[in-house]
């Protein structure tokens, strides 16, 4: 359905330091990197799934309200790096990982990057 995603950040730099380590913990890398950005994806992948840049219209990036981009997560452990990844590397907690009423295997963590944009990370693989 969607060909990638895009989050903006005032500091791509930063954005690079918190996202490197956190999509990482899912198995994620990142595949390009520009002044403007960097695009992460599969290793190995000829495309970015996930990019995160300045706004090309020049203004303040702002994270929007209602929005969450969400990754899949191969394991229950992987989500559990990700969040614990993701609060080293200067993001906030949005939802300690565990089990969400979801589904009978949904097992979600939720925090927002270092420019205020939601994410998440769900396996809902059987243990």
């Amino acid at each position: 359905m969607l060909g990638y995603l895009t989050f903006g950040t005032d500091d791509p730099a930063r954005a690079a330091r918190f996202y490197d380590p956190v999509l990482g913990a899912l198995g994620y890398a990142r595949l390009e990197t520009d002044p403007n950005g960097c695009g992460y994806g599969r290793p190995g992948a000829d495309h970015c799934d996930f990019w995160i840049n300045a706004p090309y219209d020049g203004r303040p990036a702002s994270a929007g309200n209602g929005t969450m981009a969400c990754f899949v997560a191969p394991s229950r452990a992987a989500v559990d790096a990700f969040h614990a990844a993701g609060l080293a590397h200067g993001g906030r907690d949005e939802g300690a990982p565990g089990l969400r009423a979801y589904g009978p295997h949904f097992y979600a963590a939720y925090l927002r990057d270092p420019d205020g944009n939601k994410l998440s990370a769900v396996c809902e693989a059987a243990p």
